[in-house]
């Protein structure tokens, strides 16, 4: 297990010709996840073309970060700006394809050769005369996973199924983010007992996106109202400097050592300009395999998060009622 190093909520797209079955599925997906369902494999298929140009524009708006960073701007402040600046934009980008096999029209196996640029995951739902195309076109590679249509827990299994899936980093933003990392951060987030401590915080938290950056180290989350909030990462070999750092601004003894100890941390790289003052908080020690680090969190001012009118949750509320396109 590897920690993520950019994740987002994004799209799940239903494709069935079956009228009710559709609707049925639009009516049992968790209410948190943006659904689309769709009637006409044609409508599908324009739909996730449009989302590769999407893709592209927004990837390079993640890699212009990277190439100001380079040049010498703050990631921090570069990526609070970004979240305000696309509003709820990203979040219509389209993640899963679900994709019934037998259609009249076209075959779901027909619409996904349609898409072998769009580099979202894929699911097929398979009547049981269709499991071998099924298990040949998994092992090609073609689909993620396929579900047998009729299972009696398709609940179930669908939303496990694309939970699952969706868990899996994209390729892209990893290689985008992965240039701010050094090589010993890098090997530290593919620790397997720290990716899966640093997730629980995630998951306790509440944080619906999140994005690891090496400079400083740490990561940068949104909550699902907007509200984003800064999770520090200190490797033990750190703390003796960040308690020097300490030291130099004026903080006093007792703080300085419980930084020192890692019973602290403290916020001073945050970056977010003369209105933010430092604070220390509680830390956390996660114990890795090989190396530990440790882990506090800070909030980050209401003048810098993207704020509700720009969240997960208004972007789910504009939508509205799932509809069949």
């Amino acid at each position: 297990m590897s920690f993520s190093l950019y994740r987002r909520p994004g799209g799940v797209v239903f494709l069935d010709d079956d009228r009710d079955y559709l609707e049925m599925l639009g009516e049992v997906m968790p209410p948190d996840w943006y659904v689309r369902l769709f009637l006409r494999p044609i409508a599908c298929i324009d739909l996730l073309h449009q989302d590769i140009h999407s893709r592209e524009a927004d990837a390079w708006e993640q890699q212009e970060i990277i190439n100001r960073w380079r040049e010498g701007a703050l990631l921090i402040p570069e990526i609070l700006a970004y979240w305000r600046r696309d509003g709820t934009a990203r979040f219509a980008l389209t993640q899963m394809a679900v994709v019934d096999y037998a259609m009249p029209a076209m075959s779901g196996l027909q619409v996904l050769g349609e898409l072998t640029r769009w580099p979202g995951t894929r699911i097929l739902l398979t009547g049981r005369a269709d499991e071998q195309l099924a298990v040949s076109a998994f092992n090609r590679g073609l689909i993620n996973q396929f579900i047998p249509k009729q299972s009696p827990d398709i609940r179930l299994r669908l939303t496990t199924a694309i939970n699952s899936l969706r868990a899996r980093a994209d390729e892209r933003n990893q290689q985008i983010w992965l240039a701010t990392l050094t090589p010993a951060q890098h090997a530290l987030l593919g620790d397997p007992l720290v990716a899966r401590a640093l997730q629980d915080i995630l998951d306790r938290q509440g944080w619906v996106e999140h994005v690891v950056i090496g400079a400083p180290f740490g990561v940068l989350a949104l909550n699902a109202q907007g509200a984003a909030s800064w999770l520090q990462l200190e490797p033990a070999g750190n703390l003796h400097e960040l308690a020097d750092m300490a030291s130099t601004q004026g903080w006093d003894t007792a703080a300085v050592q419980d930084i020192r100890t890692g019973k602290k941390l403290v916020d001073l790289e945050l970056a977010l300009g003369a209105s933010h003052q430092p604070l220390l908080r509680e830390a956390w020690h996660l114990p890795g395999e090989a190396a530990s680090v440790y882990a506090a969190i800070f909030t980050v001012g209401e003048a810098f998060s993207p704020g509700l009118p720009r969240s997960y949750r208004q972007f789910l509320a504009d939508q509205g009622e799932r509809l069949l396109d």
